[in-house]
This record gives structure tokens, C-alpha cells and sequence, in this order.
């Protein structure tokens, strides 16, 4: 008796596993042969354009990176003066973080090739399409967000 296989062509979490990873490989190439910076120095980037003076813990629960992994593109954007840190005004043990002028300009450069990339990505796509795509994945997003996802087997 053989155990079930995956149809990955219809296996939800394979196919964005997919996708992610084929976008973030080919985006983290792009970035740092054109922009010096990798994909999640890019995503810190972009973040902190849409919301400023955050902790670096706020980052990662937003993105959803690995703590290690922000603190070091922390350390990278900061040495190369993208962004700079302030004493956390709401906990003195914290450090907030902010985009410089510089990395200011820096992510406006990277966005319109971001934007460029996410047009290639949904090209074939009616607007419509486009907006029920949307509309799915933030559905999904809060799904695995919700406690039932996150770290726990599905058979507790």
C-alpha cells in the first residue's frame, strides 16, 4: 500500500513555497548586484518606509524573519548609514530604527524595480483577478497567523 503523494500543482503551501522562493532568490541576486543589499535588508527597507521609528522586533513579527536574521541586516544597514537608531522613548532598553535620507533614497531606487518585478509576477492578470488574489492571500495570511498555524501540530 503506497501513502498519499502531493499533487504539487494543487498543494496550496507548496506552490506559494514555490513562488516565494524563486522570487526572493531572483530579487536577492537583483538587489545586491544593482543596490548592494540583499532581500531582507530590502524588506527592513521597505518596512521602515511604511512605518518608522519601530524596533527591530516589530519588524520581524511583521515580515515574519528570524530575529538572528534582522538583527544582522540591522548591523549591515546601520554600518552603511541606510538607517539610524534612537533609545526606544516607550522602553529605555530598546532601540528604535529609522530610515536615513540615505536609505531613503536607497529604497526608492530598489522600489521601482520591486514594483517592475510584482507587474512581471501578475502579468496575465485581469484587475480583478488581481484584487480576489489580494483578497485570498490576506484571508491566508490571517489563517496562519491565528494560533491554530503557528507552531502547533495540526493533531493537537
Amino acid at each position: 500500500m503506497h501513502t498519499p503523494r502531493l499533487d504539487l500543482n494543487r498543494y496550496v503551501p507548496g506552490l506559494l513555497g514555490f513562488i516565494y522562493n524563486k522570487m526572493s532568490a531572483g530579487a536577492s541576486a537583483c538587489y545586491r548586484k544593482e543596490f548592494g543589499v540583499g532581500i531582507i535588508e530590502w524588506r527592513m527597507l521597505s518596512m521602515l518606509a511604511v512605518e518608522e521609528n519601530i524596533t527591530a522586533n516589530r519588524i520581524a513579527q511583521v515580515i515574519g524573519l528570524d530575529k538572528a536574521a534582522v538583527s544582522r541586516a540591522v548591523q549591515q544597514l546601520i554600518k552603511s548609514e541606510d538607517i539610524s537608531t534612537k533609545v526606544n522613548p516607550n522602553d529605555g532598553r530598546s532601540v528604535t530604527l529609522s530610515l536615513t535620507p540615505k536609505g531613503f533614497e536607497l529604497h526608492d531606487k530598489i522600489i521601482a524595480v520591486a514594483l517592475e518585478r510584482e507587474k512581471r509576477l501578475l502579468a496575465g492578470l485581469s484587475a480583478k483577478e488581481v484584487e480576489t488574489l489580494l483578497d485570498l492571500l490576506r484571508r491566508m495570511h490571517g489563517n496562519v497567523s491565528s494560533a491554530n498555524l503557528v507552531g502547533q501540530s495540526p493533531l493537537e
